[in-house]
């Protein structure tokens, strides 16, 4: 992941584009993106979801990709490992949602 973030770091770099990552800049535009990424799903039903065809995937895993880079420039703005955040945050939500409680249900923890 640190190798990912430093040739992102390396990218913006060469572009002078770091003038313009502020905080604020890259959470719109991560939500932007995370937006274009829902895009490909909208109107379709649970199972068609489940079973893109290769050309809706390809468009899919560049939004991926692009939803990833923006949330690790701005992890990197705010000097937050990624992962370690997620690692906390998984632990949190264990706690939150102990498996006896929610297997198999999709309530929030605060009505389990």
């Amino acid at each position: 992941m640190q190798d990912l973030i430093q040739q992102l770091h390396n990218f913006n770099q060469n572009r002078d584009w770091e003038q313009f990552h502020s905080p604020k800049n890259l959470s719109m535009a991560l939500s932007v993106e995370a937006a274009e990424l829902m895009e490909h799903f909208q109107w379709l039903t649970q199972d068609e979801s489940r079973t893109l065809p290769d050309d809706k995937k390809e468009k899919v895993e560049e939004e991926i990709g692009d939803v990833l880079l923006y949330l690790l420039n701005l992890s990197d703005k705010l000097d937050i490992d990624p992962t370690e955040a997620a690692r906390a945050k998984l632990r949190k939500n264990a706690d939150k949602y102990p498996a006896h409680k929610a297997k198999g249900s999709a309530t929030k923890y605060t009505e389990l």
